[in-house]
């Protein structure tokens, strides 16, 4: 049999022939609209962190100007608050985003302020601080350290896995907000 074949011996073969057109044809659009939907996925998932950080400044700018008072009346006294603080440590390799600090000469509160925080959120809070208090420690600062974490939504489990880790409780109440400390002392580090 010869490797050339004439269409007599094949009649079909214009007919698969323009089927396998159409079928890479088809592939090929398949292929575009799949780049384009990623495309459109990406886009979208950049605006709406954008958007959850934005919110997540706004709650911040609303709850510091009443965090001081609210604090002191659970027996904390602050005198200083700062927004949006970094912590860049090369020497020491450490490194941490910190929403919310209070201090004063004894105690510095670190709060992590979320729209609904979540169980990952409340670990990596610990990390935090543990990084904040080694990043103090090299630098001399001997004062405790306590943490809190803000949310606009606390499911009451996360909340509760909060509270467990030794943490401050701070959700709105009406026009204002509450801060639920933990059973017992909060934790220091």
């Amino acid at each position: 049999m010869e490797a050339t074949q004439t269409q007599e011996e094949h009649p079909n073969i214009d007919k698969i022939s323009a089927m396998m057109d159409k079928t890479w044809a088809t592939l090929d659009r398949i292929a575009q609209q799949q780049e384009e939907t990623d495309r459109m996925v990406k886009n979208n998932n950049k605006l709406i962190g954008d958007l959850g950080s934005r919110f997540g400044e706004m709650i911040e700018y609303m709850v510091v100007p009443n965090l001081l008072t609210k604090f002191h009346e659970l027996g904390y006294v602050f005198d200083k608050a700062y927004n949006d603080t970094a912590i860049t440590d090369r020497t020491n390799n450490i490194f941490a985003q910190v929403d919310i600090t209070l201090e004063n000469g004894d105690k510095v509160m670190i709060v992590e302020v979320k729209s609904k925080p979540d169980a990952e959120d409340i670990k990596t809070h610990i990390q935090r601080m543990k990084k904040v208090k080694a990043h103090a420690a090299y630098h001399g600062d001997k004062r405790k350290f306590l943490g809190a974490v803000a949310g606009v939504v606390f499911l009451p489990e996360v909340k509760e896995y909060a509270l467990k880790q030794g943490f401050l409780a701070i959700e709105p109440s009406g026009e204002t907000f509450n801060i639920t400390p933990p059973n017992g002392q909060p934790r220091e580090w």
